[in-house]
Parts: C-alpha cells; structure tokens; sequence
C-alpha cells in the first residue's frame, strides 16, 4: 500500500519532480542502511542528494514521511530479490544456494550493514506503528516465499507429509534475520552461515527417503 501511494504521488509529478524525488528517496535509503534511521537527518540527506532545502520540503515535508517510503522502496527491492532466488525453490540443493547467495552477498560488507529490511524494523517497530505494521506485511510475504518453496518441495515427495511448512519458513527467517545481526554485530558473516546451516538441518528432519538430487 505505501508503495502505491508513491506510485500516484510520482504521477503527479514532472520528469524533473520525479528525478529530484527519487534522487532524495534513494540517499535516504543509502544513508539510513548504512548509518540507521535515528542517525541520519534531513540535511545529510540533502547534501547526499544535492537537493536544496526548499527542494526537500516540497516532497518530503518531515522525516516520518521520508522514512515510510524508504520502508517501502526497501521493501520492494529486498523481495524482488528474493523472488528470484526463491520463485523456483523446490529442493535442499536450491535451500543451499538460497543460503549461499545471502551469505555472499553480505560478505561483500563483512555482514556490517545487516538487512535492509530488518535494520528498519529493528529501529522502527517501537517507533512507528504505520512502519512497523508495513515491515510486518513485508516479512510476511517474505516467509511465504520461503513457504511456497517447502509446498513444492512436499507435493515432490521431498518433504513428509506432516512437515509444517509455515512454522519451517517462520524458522528459516528467524535463522537468516538473527544471522544478519549476528554478522553485524561481529562483521563476520560466518554465524549467519551457522544460523542458516542448523535452520536448514531441521528442515532435513523432515526429508523422506526419496533422492532430491
């Protein structure tokens, strides 16, 4: 929903108003992943984005505004990605690589930022009830990507038939979420590996007898 209401807003601008929007839109993200959201202000955004202050106002008039849409483009761009890691997961073998993408992809920072999304919810759940409840959504259509994945993986006989796939795809995104802070706090990404290895194990717990190769 936040997502859209950007999209009409952009639709009522000029290409220039969209361009100066989307320049200030995208050095907030940048700025409140690496730095976090109470850290970052309005003018090194401004600066960042070589806008001026009357330029900033005129699409953001305070920061809570700012900050929901940088929950909404983070949002989208972390599930786009997971969609395609994730869009034709349906075996342990694609888990794995599911596994090995996020890990290498976070080991290009020495794991120091996090995820993007749940760097926000971190410092937003208890200040922002609109965000916290828009992060909320978000990580639910995340976990059902993960759970569609453990569907395809039971209907191919791979997973038994009691495999509760939405407490698994719940336990996977624990497992990666507390490996993100892990390997932020350490900037060392081998306790999300860790976390994801032994999440990944418990899903074995449930394999049946049948080769998934």
């Amino acid at each position: 929903m936040a997502e859209e209401a950007r999209g009409t807003r952009n639709s009522r601008l000029t290409q220039r108003g969209r361009e100066t929007r989307e320049r200030i839109l995208r050095a907030a993200a940048d700025l409140m992943y690496a730095r976090g959201v109470v850290a970052t202000t309005l003018d090194d955004i401004r600066a960042v984005s070589g806008t001026s202050k009357s330029q900033l106002y005129r699409h953001y008039p305070d920061k809570d505004a700012l900050m929901r849409d940088v929950v909404a483009l983070q949002a989208s761009e972390v599930l786009d990605s997971e969609h395609r890691r994730l869009r034709r997961l349906d075996s342990f073998r694609g888990l794995e690589r599911w596994r090995d993408s996020l890990v290498e992809r976070n080991a290009l920072r020495n794991g120091a930022y996090g995820c993007p999304l749940g760097s926000l919810a971190g410092e937003l759940a208890d200040r922002d009830e609109v965000a916290r409840r828009a992060i909320a959504q978000q990580f639910t259509a995340w976990e059902g990507l993960l759970e569609a994945g453990l569907v395809r993986m039971k209907k191919a006989g791979i997973l038994r038939s009691e495999a509760d796939t939405g407490e698994l795809a719940v336990g996977l995104m624990a497992a990666l979420q507390g490996g993100y802070l892990l390997a932020q706090t350490a900037q060392d990404v081998e306790p999300m590996r860790i976390a994801l290895d032994m999440a990944i194990a418990h899903v074995r717990t449930y394999a049946t007898a049948q080769d998934d190769s």
